[in-house]
Parts: C-alpha cells; sequence; structure tokens
C-alpha cells in the first residue's frame, strides 16, 4: 500500500519534468514563479498578500500542466490535423492564457503600490 502512495509520487515528479523539459512556457512560468518569491521577499509581502500570490502561481502551473497533457493526448489520438484537435488545443492554451492574465493582475495589484 505504501509502496503504490510512494510510487505516485514518482509519476507525478515524472509528469513535472516532462513539462520542464520539454515546455518552453512552463519554463516561463517557472522563471515568473521565481521572480516572483523573490519580489515578495524583498518587499517583505504579508501572510495575505503570499496567499494570493501561491493562488496564482497554483492556478498558472495547474493550467499549464494541464494543457501539455491535453495537447499530447490530442496529438495521440489526431496524430494528423484536424479542426477539432486544433479547437482543443486551442481552448485548453486560452485557459492558461487567462490564468496567465489574472496572476499579472494579482502581481500587478499586489507589487505596484509596494514598489510606489
Amino acid at each position: 500500500m505504501m509502496q503504490k502512495f510512494f510510487k505516485s509520487f514518482k509519476y507525478a515528479f515524472s509528469g513535472l519534468s516532462y513539462a520542464f523539459s520539454t515546455q518552453f512556457n512552463f519554463k516561463f512560468h517557472m522563471v515568473a514563479v521565481l521572480s516572483s518569491v523573490i519580489t515578495g521577499w524583498v518587499l517583505k509581502l504579508t501572510t495575505a498578500e503570499w496567499l494570493w500570490i501561491m493562488a496564482a502561481i497554483a492556478i498558472v502551473l495547474i493550467s499549464e500542466l494541464l494543457n501539455t497533457a491535453i495537447e499530447v493526448l490530442v496529438d495521440l489520438v489526431s496524430p494528423s490535423y484536424h479542426e477539432k484537435a486544433k479547437i482543443v488545443k486551442d481552448v485548453s492554451a486560452g485557459a492558461v492564457l487567462v490564468a496567465a492574465v489574472f496572476a499579472l493582475l494579482v502581481g500587478l495589484i499586489i507589487f505596484i503600490p509596494k514598489i510606489i
């Protein structure tokens, strides 16, 4: 039972590793995460501000991971071009864009007043 539990972590880290090593946007988001965390530390964010920043980070990373999974699955089931496969990929990418814009707005609302 415990062995199966620990194997699930191995699979999860394998998925994170795949996304990081193959997806430029995931790497970009990780750089943004690192920048946000360093900036938050320097600006001494409050607990509430950290919660908003962490929620925004989680939403973006989760969206990016799901987008990657969807793209790989679509490529598997539809290796040749298909209009509906394109729509699935585009909608999935759109979800990441919405998450990223949300994160950007959260960051601006929290960081700009502290910098000014």
